[in-house]
């Protein structure tokens, strides 16, 4: 297959939007990439929608040579074939790669609006996209396509702009997170909350005290560890030690807890952590996650038959077998409303082992990129 080779992140700019909650937030900065080119009648556009870690950098490479968070899925000859398609994927709002988020500077006071930014709503986010793909003269989308917090935002679409649709297809998502869900995306939150505040160096007189940062690093942790499998961590870990910290050193049983990780399965945690502390922002977590703990289409619409009432888009729901944050009784739910509602709906649990991560791991794309080809043929 051909690669699609170094990609620039754009920018556009907006007055601004009108938040759910009322507020109003401007001016405001959309990062978004695209691949591929469109056809003569520009309707061969289909929208990526990213998971809450993701970024507008789907596919290709960036200019620091990073590989896009689903470069296995978009290019040509692949699931979302770019020799078909247009592709586009913004960076959600409330993130911290491009779009405006709690890293962006507040115009009322000069300085980055960090906890002060306005709660949002996935819906809020789903609104952004769609002045995007407004300005950039799509009058209707060919498919809208993603997993997890993106298949949330899939199926919001579906109920918001289903004219401006032919297809959505919704990822290892729900139409509700769980009490469970939320309580893990709270205990995250609270681990960022109760970071200590340490000490800067004020001789530059430019930084005040900062967080640690080991806050979302144990927010990270907790969230990856809903993303794996049992199967997978056995599999991948089992029981093993690493019998050395992580400078090399050896260790006696015991004395390395709390560091680089007895247990090899400690050890991948805190690489996660680690990472995620490097390109992540901590605000943006807390913005993001209280996002997906509001979104309820049965407490915005009354029920979920009447939330699909109008959608007129065909409809295609992905589960994985092995996915317990967002299992296949919540993607169930979601098919047996569009099939009360008397719409076009498509469904497929596929049994992989990866867990709710299953849409991304390299080893579950083959089948994923089949599964996802042969819809967009049929639209």
């Amino acid at each position: 297959m051909d690669q699609i080779g170094v990609v620039e992140t754009q920018y556009l700019q907006f007055d601004g939007l009108r938040l759910e909650s009322g507020g109003y937030l401007g001016p405001l900065i959309v990062a978004y990439e695209t691949y591929g080119k469109f056809n003569d009648k520009k309707n061969n556009a289909v929208l990526v929608l990213h998971a809450l870690s993701g970024d507008a950098h789907a596919a290709g490479l960036d200019e620091n040579g990073r590989t896009g968070w689903w470069d296995g899925m978009i290019g040509p000859g692949k699931g979302i074939d770019t020799n078909k398609y247009f592709v586009i994927c913004s960076n959600c709002l409330g993130g911290c790669k491009g779009t405006t988020g709690p890293t962006s500077i507040n115009p009322d006071t000069g300085a980055a609006y960090g906890r002060s930014f306005p709660l949002i709503t996935i819906g809020d986010m789903v609104n952004v996209q769609a002045m995007l793909v407004e300005k950039l003269g799509i009058s209707k989308l060919h498919t809208v396509i993603g997993g997890s917090m993106g298949g949330m935002q899939a199926l919001d679409w579906a109920c918001r702009y289903s004219d401006k649709l032919e297809s959505a297809v919704v990822i290892a998502a729900t139409a509700r997170l769980s009490p469970q869900g939320i309580a893990f995306n709270w205990v995250g939150r609270n681990a960022i909350r109760s970071d200590p505040v340490i000490p800067v160096n004020h001789s530059d007189s430019t930084t005040g005290d900062a967080k640690s940062g080991r806050g979302l690093a144990v927010a990270r942790m907790i969230g990856h560890i809903t993303y794996l499998s049992e199967e997978t961590m056995q599999a991948k870990f089992g029981r093993k030690r690493t019998l050395r910290d992580m400078d090399g050193t050896t260790y006696s049983l015991g004395e390395n807890e709390g560091l680089g990780g007895e247990f090899e399965i400690e050890s991948y945690l805190q690489h996660k952590g680690s990472s995620f502390m490097e390109r992540f922002d901590e605000d943006s977590y807390i913005i993001i996650t209280k996002a997906i703990d509001y979104f309820d289409l049965v407490r915005q619409y009354g029920d979920m038959v009447s939330a699909f009432e109008n959608i007129t888009a065909k409809m295609f729901v992905i589960s994985f077998t092995s996915d317990w944050l967002y299992p296949t009784s919540m993607s169930m739910a979601i098919v047996r409303a569009l099939q009360a509602a008397k719409k076009h709906v498509s469904f497929v649990e596929v049994d992989l082992p990866y867990g709710h991560d299953s849409f991304l791991v390299p080893q579950g794309m083959p089948t994923l990129t089949r599964i996802v080809r042969g819809f967009l043929k049929g639209v």
